[in-house]
């Protein structure tokens, strides 16, 4: 008989093994020094040109089609986990992060993540689309229950909601790409009423080229804004994921078809969310 502990039986032995390769087989890289740093100290960073040439342009011309012309794809398809934006749900470099920062040990296996997702958006913008509405922050200070807070202690950070957004389109700094209060995760007082401004110099933004990655912890202290970019529309996928071992919303499941066609391992993305048994074969 297996050892026990004051809660009952230790894990498997088969458990604690984060997967080495996503849905597609890819590798998963080890998360930089750099970037859980970064992550850790200012609650965001952003990956440059992670996606160009022809993937980059599949994808954008799905996102384009499903907002302007989504009868035209088939049903199971038409959405944001649709054709080539698919495999954007656990790309590698997502895999990583949230390895390291939201996966539950005792819900992840080589073949089971430990984390799930809970929405996915597109968000299609057009100059003077988009407004200003700061939200969350103070993470330190949530109460149970509200999966809006950040932990961390020496040489661990853990964020249970964290949000990773995909620009498919350029992003010219301070023409409408997301606002962020670097490190308000971590705040415990009263923001200033300078937050109130957008372009207060409280907020931090980002421009990139087309096919940049950004990642956010929903602790942080965040807004959209007016896109005024005249040069492009802004085409995005934002992605949110949350602990497997627990819910803060309804459970989110994709059309029935795309779900069943999906890598088994890709499927374990939109488990039931509970803890015990919930790795290897899961039921999805």
């Amino acid at each position: 008989m297996e050892n026990q502990t004051a809660n009952g039986f230790h894990l498997p032995s088969d458990a604690c093994q984060f997967p080495a390769r996503n849905a597609d087989g890819l590798a998963v890289p080890e998360l930089p020094p750099e970037q859980r740093y970064a992550f850790d100290t200012h609650g965001w960073f952003l990956v440059p040109e992670v996606f160009s040439g022809g993937e980059l342009k599949e994808m954008h011309e799905f996102a384009a089609r499903l907002h302007h012309r989504p009868e035209s794809i088939p049903e199971s398809e038409r959405g944001p986990l649709g054709g080539p934006l698919q495999k954007l749900i656990d790309h590698p470099l997502v895999v990583s992060l949230l390895n390291e920062f939201m996966a539950h040990p005792a819900v992840t296996s080589s073949e089971c993540y430990g984390f799930s997702v809970e929405s996915t958006s597109l968000f299609y913008r057009t100059p003077g689309m988009g407004s200003f509405g700061p939200h969350n922050g103070n993470g330190l200070l949530r109460f149970p229950g509200d999966v809006h807070y950040y932990n961390a202690f020496p040489g661990k950070g853990h964020s249970p909601h964290t949000r990773i957004v995909w620009e498919l389109t350029e992003v010219k700094k301070g023409q409408g790409g997301t606002l962020l209060v670097t490190g308000s995760h971590k705040s415990v007082y009263t923001a200033p009423a300078d937050i109130q401004n957008p372009v207060s110099d409280i907020w931090s933004t980002y421009g990139c080229p087309a096919g940049s990655l950004l990642f956010f912890t929903e602790a942080l202290t965040h807004s959209a804004t007016t896109w005024t970019n005249t040069d492009n529309d802004r085409i995005a996928i934002f992605n949110l994921y949350s602990p497997v071992d627990s819910g803060f919303a309804k459970l989110y499941r994709p059309h029935p078809e795309l779900l069943a066609a999906m890598p088994p391992l890709r499927q374990t993305l939109f488990r039931d969310r509970y803890v015990v048994g919930n790795v290897n074969g899961a039921s999805v």
